[in-house]
């Protein structure tokens, strides 16, 4: 992503997200795939690119995910050192496909938690990889190895006339690209996993209310590859409302939930994208941006990215 295909309007698939996120007038959006740099540089285009096209986000919050972060150490088993799944999270380099939240209201950034440091190990329960050899691909890679693919952020928001929400993201591992030992697999589970721990307070006392979980998880509950058991037990969970977003386009694909638009027979269509506000919001609305053909925003969806953007419209 360059600096100046943001500014200049230079690269058709930046126009396209930028104009889909025009059209969805979210009050709060969370970017998925967004590289990250120290200064923020790159997000601070962004933004401006989206305020000329009449979208004012005066706050935004984008921390170093684990993306392309080094690790010195062969993580994924081939036998060298120094590639993309070599790092903490697969990335050619450090920050590459990280997250960014864009707001109109102001970010309670004192009370942000960042859990991208946790180590896969420490999780309660964590499915490590194995094979009949011991851990995968060693024990010295998996003492290092984090869980957080990209990352998981709690972020805390202040809304004038509702108060403080709470947003709790992530961008899991795709539950593919491994061998036998699934590890990709594994790790995805549990990073999804995660987010019933924390409310469980695994991890601190967690928001009592007023809190959305979101972000993509890259998992289907009921198609795909990955275990599936596991989205199906936190769209289950009563603490959350599963709004079941749909989009005249995924239907006309086959699935009106579908979010992302693989090739098929392989992936094809799947439901891996996730807005999940906690059971004390009223919902007043939700869906998927994925108008179908002839509609003109169609193409420009199509361009944006093979995720759509779920949203959903809460109250109290």
């Amino acid at each position: 992503m360059l600096l100046r295909d943001i500014a200049g309007g230079k690269d058709p698939q930046i126009d396209a997200v930028l104009a889909v996120l025009v059209h969805a007038q979210a009050d709060v959006v969370v970017v998925q795939g967004f590289d990250y740099d120290l200064t923020g540089a790159a997000l601070t285009a962004f933004v401006k690119a989206l305020d000329a096209r009449g979208l004012h986000y005066s706050h935004q919050l984008a921390l170093r995910p684990n993306t392309g972060m080094p690790t010195g150490l062969d993580m994924d088993g081939d036998g060298r050192l120094g590639g993309p799944r070599d790092a903490q999270g697969f990335g050619a380099f450090s920050g590459q496909g990280g997250m960014a939240i864009l707001s109109r209201y102001p970010v309670a950034r004192d009370a942000v938690q960042d859990f991208s440091g946790l180590l896969w190990a420490d999780l309660p329960g964590a499915a490590l990889p194995r094979t009949d050899a011991g851990p995968f691909p060693s024990a010295r890679a998996q003492a290092a190895q984090r869980l957080s693919t990209t990352a998981h952020w709690v972020v805390p928001i202040d809304v004038p006339q509702t108060g403080r929400i709470t947003l709790m993201t992530y961008h899991a591992t795709p539950p593919v690209f491994d061998g036998p030992e699934d590890r990709n697999g594994l790790r995805n589970a549990d990073e999804t996993r995660f987010w019933q721990l924390y409310l469980d307070g695994a991890f601190g006392p967690p928001p009592p209310d007023r809190y959305i979980l979101l972000g993509d998880a890259n998992l289907d509950p009921a198609a795909g590859d990955g275990h599936r058991a596991i989205m199906r037990q936190l769209l289950s969970d009563p603490r959350l409302t599963d709004t079941a977003p749909a989009s005249a386009g995924a239907a006309a694909a086959g699935d009106a939930t579908d979010t992302a638009d693989w090739a098929d027979p392989t992936p094809g269509n799947l439901r891996v994208d996730y807005v999940l506000p906690s059971a004390d919001w009223q919902v007043s609305g939700s869906g998927v941006i994925w108008p179908a053909h002839p509609d003109p925003l169609a193409q420009i969806v199509a361009k944006a990215s093979r995720h759509r953007l779920v949203w959903v419209d809460l109250t109290r």
